[in-house]
């Protein structure tokens, strides 16, 4: 076989990875001159056993006529747990008799290397592909998009991928916010909005009408913004939430947040250290108690108890106590005066 039967891909973009595997299987198939029989497998720790004699049988059989066996391993790692299992995987690699592959699925953060990587340095070793599917952020998604729209055919306005890309989380920075089927709902959407404006160009008000909002990570990313004091950003970022998400659910994260800042400023202060401070706060991340660690430096402790005192009052007018009455249009401009307040003080400060 020219194709290497072997392959590697990894990553948090799982749309990309995909058709990385069809292209895989097509490859494979002009090689061999024929289509290959795809088996799709899911690692279960408790049949490893079983599920790896299987690989085993279809894998390493030489083929006789016709197309050989494609088998795509997905979740590699509960097959990988037991040494006796671990040194069968890792064995089979070297066993791909001709006329049949093997693709290992590996569904894990990108930046941090494979999850499984000796499995993906036996790979490696044995001549086969090893590659990282990175999931796009922020501006690279927008420019996926279009390019995702140029190869339909389809048309998008000023600032029409931008849009799609905020809609579905794209433009969240938080390193543990879940990207993996970005691109494929991205993709989806695209199909939606090229049935809806048939050849006309799609705009702005078509992705407001079509795309929902499915980014339960920008509540995150407007408490980090305000957090980082980012005033832009939490603007921004409010605007959007206040037409989708519940008042009450607003003034919970942010209320979270105040307090975590406040906890960990005051923990820090009096010289603990930032591992036993996550542990009697109960925060199992070191990505987020180092993001918070960032925050606290932005803020000083007469500062985070003002926007917690601005908070209870706006949780007042939410609920609708007694001398606090607000209509809708009264509470959205009071939670914008919060933000203005406390995370546009520092520069108001400093100017």
């Amino acid at each position: 076989m020219t194709v290497a039967p072997l392959a590697y891909f990894w990553g948090d973009d799982e749309l990309s990875a995909a058709r990385a595997i069809d292209r895989f299987a097509v490859a494979l198939a002009a090689d061999v001159g024929g289509p290959m029989e795809r088996w799709d497998i899911l690692g279960e720790r408790n049949a490893a056993a079983d599920i790896l004699a299987r690989l085993h049988e279809r894998v390493a059989t030489s083929v006789m006529f016709g197309g050989g066996t494609l088998a795509v391993v997905s979740k590699a790692g509960p097959l990988l747990v037991k040494g006796e299992h671990r040194d069968a995987f890792l064995a089979l690699v070297g066993l791909v008799a001709p006329g049949n592959a093997l693709a290992i699925l590996d569904a894990s953060q990108s930046g941090k290397g494979p999850s499984q990587k000796r499995l993906a340095s036996a790979v490696a070793a044995a001549g086969g592909t090893v590659r990282e599917f990175k999931a796009p952020r922020a501006g690279a998604f927008a420019g996926w998009i279009e390019a995702e729209a140029r190869e339909r055919g389809l048309t998008l306005g000023k600032d029409v991928a931008k849009l799609i890309a905020e809609r579905i989380g794209g433009f969240v920075q938080e390193g543990d916010a879940e990207r993996r089927h970005q691109t494929r709902n991205a993709s989806m959407e695209l199909d939606k909005l090229a049935l809806y404006r048939g050849g006309s160009a799609v705009g702005l008000d078509d992705v407001q009408a079509l795309v929902a909002e499915a980014i339960p990570g920008s509540v995150w990313a407007f408490t980090d913004a305000v957090a980082n004091r980012n005033l832009e950003g939490a603007m921004s970022l409010l605007d959007r939430l206040l037409e989708t998400t519940p008042e009450p659910v607003l003034l919970a994260v942010l209320h979270r947040r105040i307090r975590e800042l406040l906890e960990l400023g005051d923990r820090l202060a009096a010289g603990e250290r930032l591992p036993a401070s996550a542990k009697a706060m109960n925060i199992a991340s070191e990505f987020r108690i180092r993001t918070l660690s960032g925050q606290t430096r932005a803020w000083t402790t007469e500062e985070l108890r003002a926007a917690l005192e601005g908070l209870l009052e706006l949780d007042a007018m939410v609920k609708g106590a007694p001398g606090f009455e607000q209509d809708e249009a009264q509470r959205r401009l009071a939670f914008s005066l919060w933000v203005m307040d406390h995370v546009g003080r520092d520069r108001r400060r400093t100017a």
